[in-house]
Formats: structure tokens, sequence, C-alpha cells
């Protein structure tokens, strides 16, 4: 299957006073055309700064490091002109953001936001993209659409406020969907909707979608693939079934354990990671994780550790997997 969006050795930084801030460090990753992938971490891991780069949304304290690559189709989109740029977004690729309040346009009514989106992309008078933009609203959920369309963004909800983003996201039939933390602050059942509908319109228009988020819980049923980062990298990716019933890094298990469970009889508390993430200026010479991780030995403080393969497109890294320990672990045993 042709890999439609593939990220290789991406690198990006922002130079502040007090330092480089190394935001993403060598992340790899692809998606095929129809094909779920969320990017699962916690707050500050570099998975926003991914998705606003493959949008091409770094602004000018960003810096993308050489050797970077993000290619669609085969072509290296951080090569692309301001033309190129400005046909992707949108059309090709599309971005949902986490706070729909500051992403849409206060002062314009939220019909207008839509038309202008879709102006820009198609060659459409302004009353077919009317009727375009009511279609839309009806398609995620908002009732008399033909009345809402005239309101502001303030006169909406928060989780219907994020149905018009999601609106604005698809009104061109982008190839790939990028989900920026889409249920952030909403209710808990506003948030299933939510994922509900996105799951249904990825399927519906056969999509690609990247969903970024810090709740394995919410991706279980979304995403088929998984991509887990820290501190800038990826230590784990592999499907939906490796992540949750065969996970390998000490980091992923230990989301895992963090995430609520209502299916266990006994009342055990939730797990929590001890410390705190590392200094992105100063960024550990070994292992990021090592400072919190359990299974820490000397070489993982003093040496980033290698890429392992499980089996086809299950990796992790992690000095735990080395063969020579794999091998004196298994002499152990005898």
């Amino acid at each position: 299957m042709d890999k439609l969006l593939e990220v290789k050795d991406l690198k990006v930084s922002f130079h502040t006073y007090a330092g480089e801030v190394q935001s993403v460090r060598g992340v790899e990753f692809y998606i095929n055309k129809g094909e779920s992938l969320a990017i699962v971490g916690e707050s500050g891991c570099g998975k926003s700064v991914t998705a606003k780069t493959i949008m091409g949304l770094i602004n000018s304290s960003g810096e993308i490091k050489k050797n970077s690559e993000i290619l669609y189709k085969g072509k290296n989109i951080l090569d692309y002109t301001e033309k190129e740029w400005q046909n992707y977004r949108g059309s090709d690729c599309s971005i949902v953001f986490q706070d729909a309040l500051a992403a849409l346009n206060p002062t314009m009514n939220i019909g207008n936001q839509i038309i202008e989106k879709i102006i820009a992309h198609k060659k459409i008078s302004k009353e077919e993209a009317k009727e375009e933009a009511i279609e839309l609203l009806k398609l995620v959920g908002i009732l008399n659409a033909d009345k809402r369309i005239k309101q502001y963004p303030h006169e909406f909800s928060g989780g219907m406020r994020q149905r018009v983003m999601i609106a604005i996201a698809i009104a061109c039939n982008p190839k790939i969907l990028i989900a920026d933390e889409p249920t952030t602050a909403l209710d808990v059942t506003i948030q299933a909707d939510i994922i509900e509908l996105i799951k249904d319109l990825q399927e519906k228009f056969n999509m690609s979608l990247i969903i970024i988020t810090h709740d394995l819980g919410i991706v279980a049923d979304v995403a088929k693939k998984i991509v887990v980062m820290y501190a800038g990298k990826v230590v784990e990716s592999g499907t939906n079934y490796d992540i949750f019933y065969n996970p390998k890094h000490p980091y992923t298990k230990a989301l895992l354990e963090a995430v609520p469970r209502l299916d266990l009889d006994d009342k055990r508390e939730l797990c929590a990671i001890d410390g705190t993430i590392p200094s992105m200026i100063n960024t550990p010479i070994g292992c990021s994780f090592s400072s919190r991780c359990k299974n820490c030995m000397v070489i993982c403080e003093n040496q980033a550790p290698p890429k392992f393969e499980f089996n086809q497109n299950h990796y992790v890294e992690c000095w735990l997997y080395h063969p020579i320990l794999q091998e004196s672990n298994k002499e152990d045993d005898m």
C-alpha cells in the first residue's frame, strides 16, 4: 500500500531567550490512504508541534532542521512554495484545533467562515458556497443549520463550536484530517460524541485521520495505528493491538496504567508516573525517560537506545530489548 504521508527524521526547535527548545527530535511515522493513526503523549512531548509542522504552521521563531522530511504523495512539502502551501492546506490536509473558541473568528458569523474556506479552494459562487455550508453544518449534527449559519461563535456551546470547526476542516474534502486534542475542555459525554463524529466522517469520506491526544482511552476504537511520543521522540509505535495488549516501552505501560478502568472488580488507585518531563533545552544524552523509569540501567542514562523491531510495524526504543540483555534474562530464567 502506498504511503500517503510519511514523516522522516523530523526535527523542530524554537529559539527562546533561555536557549534552543528541541520540541521534536527525529520523529518518524507514516500513514496510508484511509488509515487512522493516533499520536499519544503527555503535554509538551511535541505532538502538536508535529501536527503544525505537517500543516506548515510553524512561525518564524521555529526552525525545521536540515534533513527533516514530510513526504505527501512522495513530495517533500517542506520545499513547497507559498502557492503550493495554499493549495495543500484545506484541500489536501486540514486540521481541527483543540480550542475552537480561539481558532474561530469572533467577529464573523460561522457561515461566512465556512464560505470563506470553500471559495478559497473551489470556483463556485457565494450562494452555492452558502448551500454547501448549510449541508456541512447538517452533516456534523447542528440542527436548524439554515438559521444557525448566521450566528457567531460565542452563541454556540463548546461541543457545537467543535462541530463547526470540523465542518470547516472537511469543507473541501481533504485527503488527511488532523484532529489536535479535539475533545479538550469538553464534557465526557460530548467528548464521546465528537470522537464518534470524527470516526464516522473519516469512514464516510475515506480520509486519512491523524488524531493527537494525551489520553489513550479515547483512541482505542478510532486509531488502527498508534505512535507514542515522549520528550520530542517516538518511543514506541505499532498497531492498536500491539500498544494495548502487548506494550513494550515502560512509558507506554505507565500511560495504560493511568487510564481509568470500569471493567475491574478491585478498587485499585490510578497509577501516576513519578517525576517530570526532562528539559527540552538541556535534553538528556541517554534515554529521555530514564529519570522516571523503574527499569533504568546505567546505559540508559548515558546512551540513547536504538530502535528494536518486534514484528511488522511494531517498534520500540528501549535498552531492555537489546539482544544481549534478552539472552541474559533467558539464562537467568533457566
